[in-house]
């Protein structure tokens, strides 16, 4: 018995500590797809009041177009994507296996994107940019964190 009381209370500290070092989510804000234009992944550019104290619009803006440009070039038909689109038929879709489409490889690039913007930009001022295609491209969510311990990094 004593024993299992000891692993019980050692268990309980060491969640408590891991809760200590990760920021409290204090709110999310949700960027909406703009279908002003169709069905196309394209996302609104409209500033959102709760991101003010934390970061510039000409960023917030200058993010959102440049995910809305890399899904443009991810959905963007040409020779490749017939070709990738012919090889497929005549494989019976087994070249998927041993090759990435062009959409795969862009999905990746905007990943990469992401992350970079989080490091650099947005995880300094208590912002988490959330990939759209982790929320069915519905959505480009922004968690904000509770302001302990976060300079304004302006």
């Amino acid at each position: 018995m004593r024993t299992s009381y000891k692993e019980t209370s050692t268990m309980a500290e060491t969640h408590s500590l891991q809760d200590l070092q990760q920021p409290a989510v204090s709110s999310k804000v949700f960027v909406q797809r703009d279908y002003g234009s169709g069905t196309i992944s394209k996302f609104q550019t409209k500033f959102p009041s709760e991101l003010e104290s934390r970061i510039d619009k000409q960023q917030f803006e200058e993010t959102i177009q440049t995910l809305n440009n890399l899904y443009a070039e991810a959905e963007k038909l040409g020779g490749k994507s017939y070709l990738e689109g012919c090889l497929a038929c005549l494989t019976a879709y087994t070249v998927f296996l041993c090759m990435e489409t062009h959409y795969e490889k862009v999905l990746k690039k905007i990943s990469r994107y992401i992350k970079d913007q989080n490091e650099k930009i947005y995880a300094p001022r208590g912002l988490l940019l959330t990939d759209p295609i982790e929320r069915g491209l519905r959505v480009v969510e922004i968690t904000i964190f509770e302001d302990r311990n976060i300079g304004s990094g302006r």
